[in-house]
């Protein structure tokens, strides 16, 4: 279990948004896991279960405070700028225009996302820990990166090209 806690926290920063509320839902995933324990199959992915505890752990917290739109507000406080190379920056810059755009997916895209690119979930595990069919975490995975495509390109505009830079 130990091994899954870098894992568990970085999907509950995704999650709730919040270091110190990431932090705390790890903490209830725990608890919760080593209470039922005993409910725990043996032979399928300890990482998929957790997950799935920490999900339901989540949107509980969420439905009960009715404070859903108030955890959604903020990815990240805006980074201070750097004194670093140009290239260090540049990619600064890059990482957070990608979060910026995840935050802008529906949640439930967003979350197949997550699960799939940056946890490295399967399909299966990860339409297990949502409760839902291989085939709609697939989907899901494909419309959610058709979107952020989609908004990067919004985002970006038209390319320009060195010459339409110099006749400016």
């Amino acid at each position: 279990m130990l091994q899954t806690l870098p894992d568990l926290r970085g999907f509950a920063r995704f999650l709730t948004r919040d270091p110190a509320a990431a932090d705390d839902l790890v903490q209830d995933t725990i608890v919760r896991a080593l209470a039922s324990q005993e409910q725990f199959q043996q032979g399928t992915i300890l990482k998929a279960w957790l997950f799935t505890i920490q999900r339901n752990a989540f949107y509980e917290q969420t439905r009960r405070r009715s404070r859903e739109q108030e955890i959604m507000l903020d990815i990240e406080k805006d980074m201070q700028p750097s004194t670093a190379a140009p290239s260090l920056q540049n990619a600064r810059d890059a990482v957070q225009d990608l979060g910026e755009l995840l935050w802008k997916l529906p949640d439930l895209l967003r979350e197949a996302l997550i699960l799939v690119g940056a946890q490295e979930l399967s399909y299966e595990d990860a339409a297990r820990v949502c409760d839902v069919p291989a085939g709609t975490m697939r989907a899901r995975v494909s419309r959610a990166r058709a979107q952020l495509a989609e908004l990067a390109t919004e985002n970006t505009g038209p390319l320009e090209t060195d010459t339409e830079k110099n006749s400016t």
